[in-house]
């Protein structure tokens, strides 16, 4: 049993389409079909069943998915542990990230890179409920995002600065040089807020139903930046964590009047699996961070 031939039969039973699985795997269809036809031949059981169009999985291929996509995922833990033990920072990182994390991100990828030209960064921006589920399948190293209000029990969430749910808007707004905004005062004014799934929103809704609310909302998006350009070009406000503001001159950030207002922006890694050596220096490197230190006093 080779390693190639489980890579095979994973991404088949994931698409059940052999055509296009070997598409995506940049293998002829007839190479495909024999690599899993000498897997069938060595265990001595049939894996899918096909017809012209599509195959589904049989009752061995079902029971033999999870552990072969565990062993690939193992095998690959093992030769990120020999490249570290080889002192290589080589390979891959891959870090998800919500899009509030933007602009505290920049300086340490830039830094990351100069000094580890080896190693390939890859960066996702998802919203947190996205980025948590494929921390949970391996699909990154590690998410930075805010701590979700339920913790997974798999995932380990390491506090990295504390942050508050803030008012944005423009310099210019009449409520720019307030110290605290209420909620009541939020309802005289027009909004652009967080779409579902965006952690600013979850933190508001744990004070307010927006449904049910006289909060005047004329725009829900889902994309961080996005939403803070338009509340840059018009007279809206919006919701999101101070942070999401940093390098942007034309902004201001006023927290909330709530209780327990309190954001913490954190670094996500699973339990009790190897982290490769690049993921910690990027995480030294990160926790160095003018940004991050700045926030950080900010706060004190």
């Amino acid at each position: 049993m080779e390693i190639r031939q489980l890579k095979y039969f994973v991404r088949t039973a994931q698409i059940l389409n052999f055509s296009e699985a070997a598409r995506s795997l940049y293998v002829s269809q007839s190479t495909l079909s024999q690599q899993i036809k000498s897997l069938e031949d060595e265990l001595g059981t049939i894996l899918f069943q096909r017809d012209s169009h599509s195959a589904s999985l049989t009752e061995s291929g079902t029971l033999l998915l999870p552990l072969a996509i565990q062993t690939l995922q193992d095998s690959e833990a093992c030769k990120a542990q020999v490249n570290d033990l080889k002192e290589l920072l080589t390979g891959e990182l891959n870090i998800g990230v919500t899009y509030s994390f933007s602009q505290i991100l920049t300086e340490t990828v830039k830094n990351f890179a100069k000094a580890y030209p080896g190693v390939k960064l890859n960066i996702f921006y998802r919203n947190m409920a996205e980025l948590m589920e494929v921390l949970r399948h391996r699909e990154v190293d590690l998410v930075l995002a805010f701590k979700p209000d339920q913790p997974y029990e798999e995932i380990e969430s390491s506090y990295l600065f504390g942050d508050k749910l803030s008012v944005i808007m423009r310099k210019d707004h009449a409520l720019a040089d307030r110290e605290s905004i209420s909620l009541e005062e939020l309802k005289r004014h027009r909004l652009a807020i967080p779409a579902k799934g965006l952690q600013a929103r979850n933190a508001l809704e744990k004070y307010i139903c927006i449904e049910r609310s006289d909060l005047n909302v004329c725009l829900e998006i889902n994309e961080a930046n996005i939403l803070l350009d338009i509340v840059q070009n018009t007279n809206l406000l919006t919701m999101l964590s101070e942070a999401s503001v940093r390098g942007r001159d034309f902004l201001k950030a006023v927290p909330l009047d709530l209780p327990d207002n309190q954001m913490q922006g954190c670094v996500h890694t699973l339990k009790r699996v190897y982290h490769k050596r690049s993921a910690e220096a990027f995480v030294k490197m990160l926790r160095d961070a003018n940004t991050i230190q700045e926030i950080s006093s900010k706060w004190l």
